[in-house]
């Protein structure tokens, strides 16, 4: 075989190989793992085709983000205070004297 068909059916062979973990691969909590780990594949291959060290550093930290985040919106919102409200008058009560309005 020469070397240009060699590498053709290894590229086929990966491709397949690639396809093959997708499909049998069981649902797996991956939050964050895809998003940084294509951001981390980039980064790493514009440093010095570490694409592969990249995306695995980059899988790692967008899942920890992704589950910082998840813990922060589970815990109880504090509430806003309710601007205060004057106590209803007592029917007896007489009303407060109004300023005049003048035009």
């Amino acid at each position: 075989m020469s070397q240009r068909t060699l590498k053709s059916w290894s590229c086929i062979v990966s491709l397949a190989g690639a396809v093959l973990l997708l499909v049998g691969a069981p649902a797996a909590e991956a939050k964050g793992c895809i998003k940084g780990a294509a951001v981390g594949a980039v980064a790493g291959h514009v440093a010095g085709h570490h694409a592969v060290l990249g995306a695995a550093a980059g899988c790692v930290v967008g899942h920890h983000l992704a589950k910082k985040k998840e813990q922060q919106l589970q815990q109880p919102q504090p509430q806003q205070q309710q601007p205060q409200q004057r106590p209803p008058q007592s029917p007896s009560a007489p009303p407060e004297p109004r300023s005049p309005v003048s035009i």
